[in-house]
């Protein structure tokens, strides 16, 4: 029996409320100059106050060792494990934009991006284009009919887009045209096994097209493609843990993410400030709040420390509204880390703090990675932390005689 059989027969519902902050990409590494990671260097007097009320400690998204995806590292906050449920980019970016994918269609995750002369990629994310440029360009790839499959494409935010391949015999198992790094060219789009053979020719030749109607729109000159996928089941947070889950979160594929497990999904902007005040709006309505904060990743894969810095410290400034609502449980954690310094996510582990009036507090007295490793908790799996916030909001019966 797997673990989400197990919660789904002792959980129970109840009037208590948790709140889940997720800091994407929250963990970092030591800065060189000071010897203190981003959310070490960060002044954080209301994440340290919960830390010191609450009880803390590391998880890994996927296993130790294994840098995660942001899907995979969602999947496992949310306690399904993903390697089990290994959801494709493409998939979680369409329903993040309330695209009608229909059976049989293969999705991918979509960027725009830079190539020189020689085609070798320069910049995987064209410059962070504006989404307005990347509605533009999509419009010009839309719409093709390869080998009687249809092409559409979709924008999503800045440089990233879907492209769905719709009709024939398609299976999405097919390898990435991304390689995830500079200085190479993009990869040739190979199936995994003979029923995605069609696929694989179909996508190449739509790359191929892309190139050569983007030739002269730098830095926009060419895409990269991830994440094929289909459409797949997964038990909803409702059936699994019996609440009833809200998302707030700006950025689409967590929108397609949280959906994918039943989560409504609130209308908010794309500001902490938006995000926060949409939660507030909300609180009477839901007994789990899913609230994601994506700029402390993006400041990472940037590279730029000093940003990630500042929207950390964004975060804790408007903490005390959330923390005035008085949620029976906050956990407040990352579905992985990306160390500016690596300028891309890492196998490194995630601090947590759980803050809740049954949870055993330890001595951590600060939120940070160096605190975390001495915390109560120690180091689990991430796919531990929703039984730990239900049974921290008396909202799980005994397992057992």
């Amino acid at each position: 029996m797997d673990s989400l059989e197990i919660i789904k027969q002792i959980s129970l519902s109840s009037p208590t409320k948790i709140l889940l902050l997720v800091m994407d990409g929250l963990g970092g590494l030591p800065h060189p100059d000071t010897g203190k990671t981003e959310l070490e260097t960060a002044k954080t007097p209301n994440l340290d106050k919960l830390a010191a009320e609450g009880i803390c400690g590391l998880s890994d998204p996927v296993s130790p060792g294994i840098t995660p995806g942001s899907g995979p590292g969602h999947l496992a906050l949310f306690g399904y494990d993903p390697v089990s449920f290994n959801i494709g980019r493409g998939v979680l970016e369409a329903i993040g934009i309330d695209f009608d994918l229909q059976a049989g269609d293969v999705a991918a995750r979509g960027n725009f991006c830079t190539v020189d002369k020689a085609g070798l990629i320069t910049d995987r994310r064209a410059g962070r284009i504006s989404t307005e440029q990347c509605a533009e360009l999509c419009r010009l790839l839309d719409g093709q009919v390869i080998e009687k499959v249809k092409v559409l494409v979709r924008p999503v935010m800045e440089q990233r887009f879907i492209v769905v391949f719709r009709g024939g015999d398609l299976a999405p198992d097919v390898s990435d045209s991304d390689p995830q790094q500079t200085g190479v060219m993009p990869k040739v789009i190979t199936p995994a096994r003979a029923p995605a053979t069609i696929t694989a020719i179909i996508a190449n030749r739509f790359v191929a097209q892309a190139k050569a109607t983007l030739s002269g729109h730098f830095p926009a000159n060419m895409i990269l493609l991830r994440g094929f996928s289909s459409r797949p089941n997964l038990p909803t947070m409702s059936e699994v843990y019996k609440l009833k889950p809200v998302a707030i979160a700006s950025y689409p594929m967590y929108r397609g993410l949280a959906r994918m497990v039943g989560m409504e999904v609130l209308q908010t902007g794309t500001t902490v400030e938006d995000e926060f005040k949409t939660l507030i709006k909300s609180y009477g309505d839901y007994d789990f709040f899913f609230l994601h904060i994506k700029g402390a990743d993006s400041a990472g894969e940037d590279g730029d420390f000093a940003r990630k810095v500042a929207v950390i410290e964004e975060v804790d400034n408007a903490l005390p509204a959330l923390i005035k609502l008085q949620p029976d449980v906050i956990v407040v954690t990352g579905d992985h880390s990306t160390p500016a310094l690596l300028k891309g996510h890492s196998w490194h582990p995630v601090p947590l703090l759980l803050s809740s009036k049954w949870c055993r507090r330890d001595r951590v007295s600060q939120f940070s990675e160096s605190a975390c490793l001495s915390g109560g908790l120690g180091r689990f799996p991430a796919t531990q932390i929703m039984p730990l916030a239900m049974a921290n909001a008396l909202k799980l019966m005994k397992f057992g005689a």
